[in-house]
């Protein structure tokens, strides 16, 4: 029951991650008044961030003292539709982020622009490879706006995040050894790129023995003092190897709690506020016009907040899940392909080497950052040729050192016993004499891999949990084998003295007890049409104008990169369009 409504606003924003920051940012900046509403606490460097307590491995990555915990709120889980979906009682195999920054607090600061193929994903390999490659249950789409359209946005979020890193081509002309399979850019990086561990310096010169193109990995840590065009400041790194799951002491590490939210609270048009769960969207009458939300406090109360723009900005699959919630838009049939709301659900799809040097070569792999280290793209989007091997996709392969933690990184050979003194020995006498290499692979699109509403299980506000159907195909194990075999290639170059290959298998069920990526996408797609499609190429829902979903949700597929890159730029293309195109007229900006 609502017990109040507050003051009418001008953008209501739900999620205050990085899309969140960038939309409030935006919108105020045009003159708008923006409230934004986060599920979780109140969050910043500091406390969170303050040394030497954030760099307690037991309490953040261990106990997860950053994330949305299960007993919070979860999801229900199951490989195909003849299963009763289970809910997802603890974290594992990904890990939501919640509070304020959300997972832009403690993400680990890999910033990667996607491929121009990946944008235009089934037109590409249909022009390349023919109509019949293509699995015929694979509902892979273009994305329907260019690499050359979100250029711009991406140059500017790298001068917001003080991204560091070596570009190859800057306005056609080469500039350095970058990654030669790269576009074009409009400018350099803000920052160079950050110094290699020796682990990365072993793998780059392997990988270039191979006849391979290595890089320094494009990062959002940087590589020395900055301030960003918002006036936020940041300091260099100092490979503390705190990264992923912790908020940077040393506010090095971009996030929006240091890069967007200092600027933000200086805006008399921005309120922010925390512990608000929103419950639903509401429209009117004709279900055309989104009216605000109801948000419940921490308290229990709920609370009506009307705006004339709404902006979905949460974490991926929260999207959807609310868009199901208000029924907007037609839910997702997968026996008749029809309706579009969780269609599209993917995943990541990873693999790795581990290898074991002699007790004479040292890693020391407790140095580290979360977006360091040296990758190759030789097999990422559609840079070697598919056709003779029968699979749609690729990934990235790199040494990301990002820092291994006394509890998290007992890595050791394979055969050794899992626990007792022979572990203990095994332990020690191999921390420093290892290096990992992962393949971070792409995650086709399949007709049976999609959301919905769990019809057995509810919240304390009495919703139906949000179900994820999910299960790895053909596809993603062909992929992952022949791109880990090049691994394992690169691996020997590097004379370990063992060497440990961990990969899928055919017939391999998605496993929840392991921990991959959080990089979870789809469900709230955009597209050319609202066949196939929840929004447009602005991000605007197709049927509802004044309501903009942004976020990986809009991705058709999963990508080799890191999402977040591309998330930023979407949300500062969609800002753009808001500012100069719907404001003049609101409506749809494109015809369906």
């Amino acid at each position: 029951m609502v017990s109040r409504s507050e003051k009418h606003t001008d953008v209501v924003i739900v999620g205050f991650g990085w899309v969140g920051s960038i939309m409030a940012r935006e919108l105020t900046q045009a003159g708008l008044n923006v409230v934004a509403l986060e599920r979780g606490p109140r969050r910043d460097t500091w406390p969170e961030g303050a040394y030497p307590s954030s760099i307690d491995e037991l309490t953040h990555n261990t106990r997860h003292a950053l994330f949305l915990q299960p007993s919070q709120s979860t999801v229900t889980v199951r490989h195909r539709d003849s299963e009763v979906a289970a809910p997802y009682r603890q974290l594992a195999a990904f890990l939501p982020g919640t509070g304020v920054g959300g997972a832009g607090l403690h993400w680990s600061g890999c910033h990667w622009r996607i491929s121009p193929v990946e944008l235009r994903l089934r037109s590409h390999y249909e022009e390349r490879y023919g109509k019949d490659f293509i699995p015929q249950d694979m509902t892979i789409q273009d994305w329907g706006v260019s690499y050359e359209e979100l250029e711009p946005h991406f140059a500017f979020a790298e001068s917001v995040f003080g991204t560091s890193g070596q570009a190859y081509k800057v306005n056609g002309k080469i500039v350095g050894n970058g990654n030669p399979f790269d576009a074009d850019r409009s400018t350099p990086f803000p920052l160079p790129a950050m110094k290699n561990t020796y682990s990365a310096e072993l793998y780059s010169k392997a990988a270039a023995e191979c006849g391979y193109h290595p890089f320094r990995i494009p990062s959002a840590n940087a590589s020395q003092a900055y301030t960003n065009p918002y006036g936020c400041q940041m300091g260099a790194c100092t490979f503390c190897g705190f990264c992923s799951g912790y908020a940077c002491y040393n506010y090095s590490k971009a996030s929006p709690n240091v890069n967007i939210l200092p600027a933000l609270e200086r805006e008399s048009r921005f309120e922010l506020r925390a512990e608000c769960d929103v419950l639903k969207v509401e429209t009117d009458s004709s279900g055309k016009k989104a009216t605000g939300v109801i948000y419940r406090t921490s308290k229990g109360e709920e609370i009506r907040q009307t705006a004339d723009i709404v902006i979905l900005a949460s974490f991926a699959y929260n999207n959807p899940y609310l868009l199901l919630l208000s029924r907007i838009g037609q839910p997702y049939d997968p026996k008749t392909g029809e309706g579009t709301v969780g269609r599209n659900f993917v995943y990541q799809n990873e693999a790795g080497v581990t290898l074991f040097f002699g007790q004479d070569k040292f890693t020391n792999p407790f140095i580290g950052a979360g977006g360091n280290g040296v990758a190759i793209d030789d097999f990422n989007a559609d840079n070697f040729d598919h056709g003779p091997l029968g699979f749609v996709g690729g990934a990235p392969i790199w040494v990301n050192q990002a820092g291994s933690k006394p509890i998290s990184s007992a890595t050791v050979p394979k055969g050794t016993p899992q626990w007792g003194a022979h572990w203990k020995k095994a332990v020690k006498d191999n921390f420093q004499h290892t290096i990992s290499i992962h393949a971070h692979g792409t995650n086709m699109a399949f007709r049976d891999c999609y959301l919905s509403l769990d019809p057995t299980y509810s919240d304390t506000a009495g919703r139906p949990l949000l179900r994820i159907t999910f299960n790895w195909h053909d596809n993603d194990v062909k992929m992952i084998r022949y791109v880990t075999d090049r691994m394992a290639d690169i691996g020997r170059a590097m004379k370990p003295e063992s060497m440990s290959i961990e990969t899928k298998e055919f017939g391999e069920e998605f496993d929840l007890r392991h921990y991959q990526t959080t990089h979870i996408a789809g469900g709230a797609i955009m597209g050319t049409s609202p066949k196939d499609s929840v929004v447009n190429r602005y991000l605007q829902h197709w049927d509802v104008s004044n309501l903009f979903v942004i976020g990986s949700s809009a991705f058709p597929q999963g990508i080799g990169y890191n999402p977040t890159g591309t998330v930023a730029a979407l949300a500062y293309w969609s800002a753009k369009a808001i500012r100069e195109r719907y404001l003049k007229s609101p409506g749809p900006m494109v015809q369906a």
